[in-house]
C-alpha cells in the first residue's frame, strides 16, 4: 500500500478485471487506482458497461481481480482465498441491493439477524443487535412483519437494517432506489444521510444524478476507467 493510501479504508492499485462473454474478451476494469477515506460518501457512476458494477463486486469481496491489489482496512484482500473472502464479506461489508434480497417467508427480525447466524453469533444476542437495527431505520413496529406485508421502502429499511447488523467498515449499496418510487427514494436517501453522518462510510452505485447528489464524492467510470472523480461542494448534511 502506498503513503497515501496507508489512513484508507478501501484502496486499490491497477484493478483490473477480464472476462469472456460471446467469444470476445471484456476489459471490464483497466487498472483502477482508488482511495476511500473512513467516513466518506461516495457515489459511483457510469453509463451501462462502464465497470462500475465489476468495480462494486471487487469491493465487496464478491469476486476477485485479475490483476492488481486491493486492500480492505489494510488488509490485502485481492490475495486472498475463496474462505477467507466470505468471513471479510460477512465481517466488514453490508450490502443493500436494488431487488432488497429479503427471506420471502421470513419475519423482519428474521431477515436481519440472518448475518450474525452465519457469523456463530448466540441467538439472544442475534435478537437484541436485529432489534436494535430495525428500530434504527425507523421500523420497531414491523419486527414481525414478512416481506408481503411491507411497503417498498419498509423492505428497503430492512435490508439496511440487515446491512447494519454486523457493524460493518463499510456500507455498499447498489442501486438502492431502483425499485421505488420518487417519494420513498427521498426517504431512504435521507436514512443514508443520516447514516452517514453518524460516522458510515458509503459506497453507492448509481445512474441517477439525483441520488448521487447525496454523496460528498463522486467517480465516474466509463470503460473502464476512472474518467472524473471530484467532490460534490453542494452537500450539507
Amino acid at each position: 500500500m502506498n503513503d497515501t493510501g496507508a489512513n484508507a479504508i478501501i484502496q486499490t492499485h491497477n484493478l483490473q478485471r477480464r472476462y469472456t462473454m460471446g467469444g470476445e474478451l471484456i476489459h471490464a476494469l483497466r487498472g483502477v487506482d482508488l482511495a476511500i477515506m473512513p467516513g466518506e460518501y461516495v457515489a459511483i457512476m457510469g453509463p451501462s458497461g462502464s465497470g462500475k458494477s465489476t468495480l462494486m463486486n471487487l469491493i465487496g469481496c464478491l469476486d476477485s481481480p485479475d490483476d492488481g491489489q486491493y486492500w480492505l482496512n489494510g488488509r490485502l484482500v485481492s490475495d486472498m482465498r475463496d474462505r477467507e473472502l466470505a468471513r471479510v464479506r460477512n465481517r466488514d461489508v453490508g450490502f443493500v441491493f436494488q431487488t432488497f434480497n429479503l427471506l420471502p417467508r421470513a419475519d423482519a427480525l428474521h431477515n436481519v439477524e440472518l448475518p450474525l447466524v452465519y457469523a456463530g453469533v448466540k441467538r439472544k444476542v442475534r435478537l437484541e443487535r436485529a432489534s436494535k437495527a430495525l428500530e434504527r431505520v425507523g421500523l420497531a413496529d414491523r419486527l414481525h412483519h414478512r416481506p408481503s406485508e411491507m411497503s417498498g421502502g419498509q423492505r428497503q429499511r430492512v435490508a439496511i437494517a440487515r446491512a447494519l447488523v454486523t457493524n460493518p467498515s463499510i456500507l455498499l449499496a447498489d442501486e438502492p432506489t431502483g425499485n421505488l418510487d420518487s417519494a420513498t427514494s427521498r426517504e431512504i436517501m435521507s436514512l443514508f444521510d443520516d447514516l452517514h453522518g453518524s460516522g458510515h462510510t458509503i459506497v453507492l452505485v448509481t445512474h441517477e444524478a439525483d441520488i448521487a447528489a447525496h454523496a460528498e464524492r463522486v467517480i465516474v467510470l466509463r470503460d473502464g476507467e476512472i474518467e472524473q472523480d471530484y467532490r460534490n461542494e453542494r452537500v450539507k448534511h
